[in-house]
């Protein structure tokens, strides 16, 4: 038999065959499969030293590949923080070598960033926190007005969930982006938003978030509302060069040439950050805005951002930046992680930096951010709207921390009392500081000081009238006291007065500056100077500036003088009737009153509700159906907190309160006899199939209410609704012209309704 005949004979053995199968197998395996053929091959061969050596090397390479696959992510964000750090030095070696300003300017804009001090509070067990260590990014999501929000495709902008630096991407491609403001109520960290970014920018980190370069400049408006007032105010070029720049170092001050500030903005690579438009005084808004809109229109290459509360933007006359948003409130893992981030800071200041020092302050910090997460979540109807916001949750830390078994107060008016003891008296004696006054007499000159700067619509007071009202004020003189060594221990000791700039002084925050006026006017007195107060707050119910005093002025009083105020604030229409149900969630817990109290502010709810919705009975019975919807959606947005133009988010109309709900729903389907209103709109909703997004029953059901043509996929505007003899049964409400509650724009079309039906099944069954 020939040998190849043999060959086409033989048949291999089960042996050669595993050793066959693994040998594909381990090809693919690449060099760890290639290894271990390799040894494979040398246990055929009986050289077991040099097998044992590849299976060793197969099994490291193997494991070595499962090690990298792992810590990979990891390592990534090392090399591109060493990446980052190597670009920052770099670039400060490269402008220290050109010796120009940039790398300077940019250090000092950093130094003036660095540190948490949102509220000016420094007890003396507590350290001030470096801002980049705390911070927690907020919430934007939703927050566009839908206006807006319909021109935009990118989805990432319609998502629940939305930060700054996602918006600041969006500059390099879309001019309407250069131009934003940003709208939030006090203490929702508008300043430490903006002082954040001025600290990426200033510190050359701003690619760990994929937005463009650009060199920070942040203004706060309050420190130049005089010279933007003036006649012939400077230019935004003038104002960061002669004014700005020299401010950020007044013992080694900046040289800028004068074409460096003209230069960034004309190129569009400055980021102009103009903080706190409300700050400035109200007769001089409307100039300010104009001069505001000039620059932003002069130089529209660059980008600007504007903050200011909602209130005080009312009084902005120029041309509005494009982009509208909200800051959203802090939810519970936003209000965790700055609870631990604090800790952690706190517990590694009050220790030295040895390993078993560090190893105790995790410990620590962790059994202190445990204790307060559980009283926050235990509490969380007592406590759980405080911790939403940013600067009173600052604030419960502060207090948690002084004295953890001491418990948190339920309410913001319990909060400032006892922030106001820690600084005015704990404090001072930790410290063994002797005061001027004690402490009851101190807070009296403080309240009558704080009362009398809200009369004149003031944030500030210069030293020189600061010194001439505690000079002039009967307890001083009664003590005797050197009224510049009282002026020094509120500042330097208690901190409850802050010099923001020199000879300027304020209250830490613009809601301590409500609570002491709010103190003074609610103090034991009797029925004449109650009256005299209360009718002084009633001509100011609605005035931005006694908001705060308004608010904690009704939590002080007696059940009896709350119901005497109430009703009469609720007589001078819905505005200040919803006001007065604001007031009402600022009283003591009802469940902690006694029964008789209890039924009281029951009476009060009820009659601040009735006027409440008089307005919009008013409009319904005259069949105004397009002005009666947008005070339908103005009701609901103030019951949910939310502002002119912002979106509802899902939560809130699936936890929308049942009680307005219904009563909102039962006006419109009365006034329209049986035409118009939720539940109308959730029959025909159901009827098309309860679609929860675009499709054909989703179709079916606009078409149904009007808000679609049956030959097209386009939606009706609000404008072109149909008129008044031809309107469809189930077309309003709508949710203004921006449709909030009803998803007609967005991504997420029916899910507003579908949001609003299922409220109304679950509401109906409460009350049932």
């Amino acid at each position: 038999m020939s040998d190849s005949e043999k060959m086409l004979d033989y048949t291999p053995s089960n042996f050669e065959k595993v050793f066959e199968l693994l040998d594909k197998k381990l090809v693919s395996l690449g060099v760890p499969g290639a290894l271990s053929f390799v040894g494979i091959t040398r246990v055929q061969q009986e050289k077991w030293q040099q097998a044992i050596w590849c299976f060793a090397g197969a099994v490291a390479v193997w494991m070595l590949i499962k090690v990298g696959k792992i810590i990979a992510p990891k390592l990534e964000k090392v090399l591109m923080f060493g990446v980052n750090e190597a670009e920052r030095w770099l670039l400060t070696c490269w402008s220290a070598a050109r010796s120009d300003c940039e790398g300077v300017y940019l250090q000092h804009q950093v130094r003036s960033c660095e540190e948490l001090t949102t509220a000016g509070f420094r007890p003396d067990r507590t350290a001030i926190p470096l801002l980049e260590e705390v911070f927690v990014p907020l919430d934007l999501g939703g927050a566009i007005s839908s206006g807006v929000l319909s021109q935009v495709k990118d989805r990432e902008l319609h998502s629940e969930y939305l930060d700054i630096w996602k918006l600041l991407q969006r500059t390099r491609h879309d001019r309407k982006f250069r131009k934003m403001v940003i709208l939030a109520k006090g203490g929702m960290g508008k300043t430490t938003l903006m002082r954040h970014i001025a600290l990426i920018y200033g510190q050359r980190k701003q690619r760990r978030h994929r937005a463009p370069k650009l060199i920070p400049v942040l203004l706060r408006l309050r420190n130049w509302n005089e010279i933007l007032a003036q006649p012939n105010p400077p230019t935004l070029p003038q104002l960061i060069t002669q004014h700005h720049i020299p401010s950020l170092s007044k013992n080694h001050p900046l040289t800028p040439s004068k074409q460096w500030s003209e230069s960034i903005l004309a190129k569009g690579k400055a980021l102009v950050l103009f903080d706190g438009f409300d700050e400035v005084a109200v007769n001089q808004r409307p100039k300010v805005s104009r001069w505001l809109s000039a620059q932003m229109q002069e130089y529209g290459q660059s980008v600007f951002i504007l903050t200011s509360r909602p209130a005080g933007y009312k009084d902005y006359e120029g041309q509005k930046p494009t982009i509208p948003l909200y800051i959203n409130k802090l939810n519970e893992k936003q209000q965790q992680t700055f609870i631990r981030k604090w800790y952690d800071c706190q517990e590694r200041a009050c220790r030295g930096n040895t390993r078993r020092q560090r190893h105790q302050a995790v410990i620590e910090a962790k059994k202190q951010s445990d204790n307060l997460i559980f009283q926050l979540r235990e509490r969380k109807n007592e406590l759980g709207y405080m911790a939403e916001n940013p600067l009173l949750l600052n604030m419960l830390v502060t207090f948690h921390r002084f004295d953890p078994s001491q418990e948190l107060p339920q309410q913001r008016i319990g909060l400032y009392q006892g922030i106001c003891n820690l600084q005015l008296e704990d404090r001072p004696k930790a410290r063994g500081i002797p005061m001027e006054l004690p402490f009851e007499k101190s807070k009296t000159i403080l309240q009558q000081l704080a009362l009398n700067m809200v009369q004149s619509n003031e944030l500030t007071i210069s030293y020189s009238n600061l010194l001439d009202y505690v000079e002039n004020h009967e307890l001083v003189q009664q003590e005797g006291l050197n009224p510049v060594d009282w002026i020094t221990q509120i500042v330097e000791v208690s901190e409850l007065l802050v010099e923001r700039e020199r000879q300027e002084y304020e209250f830490p925050h613009v809601s301590f500056q409500g609570f002491l006026a709010a103190t003074q006017l609610s103090q034991e007195q009797n029925e004449d100077i109650f009256k005299a107060n209360a009718h002084l707050v009633l001509q100011n119910w609605t005035e931005a500036i006694w908001r705060e005093t308004v608010l904690l002025y009704t939590a002080q009083l007696s059940a009896k003088r709350l119901d005497w105020i109430m009703r009469r604030a609720c007589e001078q229409g819905s505005e200040y009737a919803e006001l007065a149900s604001v007031c009402l969630k600022e009283y003591p817990r009802p469940s902690r009153l006694d029964q008789n109290l209890f039924n009281q502010l029951q009476q009060i709810k009820q009659v601040a509700q009735a006027f409440k919705y008089q307005a919009l009975e008013e409009l319904l019975k005259a069949e105004k159906w397009h002005e009666a919807d947008q005070e339908t959606y103005r009701l609901m947005s103030a019951t949910v907190e939310k502002e002119e133009g912002q979106l509802f988010s899902l939560n809130d109309l699936e936890t929308f309160s049942c009680e307005e709900l219904i009563a909102i729903d039962r006006l419109w389907v009365i006034h329209s006899h049986g035409k118009f209103g939720f539940s109308i709109q959730k029959a025909i909703w159901e009827e098309c199939g309860s679609p929860m997004s675009m499709g054909k029953e989703w179709d079916e059901f606009c078409v149904r209410v009007g808000w679609q043509n049956r030959d097209t996929t386009v939606h009706t505007t609000y404008t072109n609704l149909d008129d008044s003899q031809c309107y469809r049964k189930g077309e309003f409400p709508v949710g203004g012209d921006l449709g909030l509650f009803v998803g007609l724009r967005g991504w997420g079309l029916g899910r507003g309704i579908s949001c609003l039906a299922q409220r109304l099944t679950v509401c109906s069954k409460s009350q049932s």
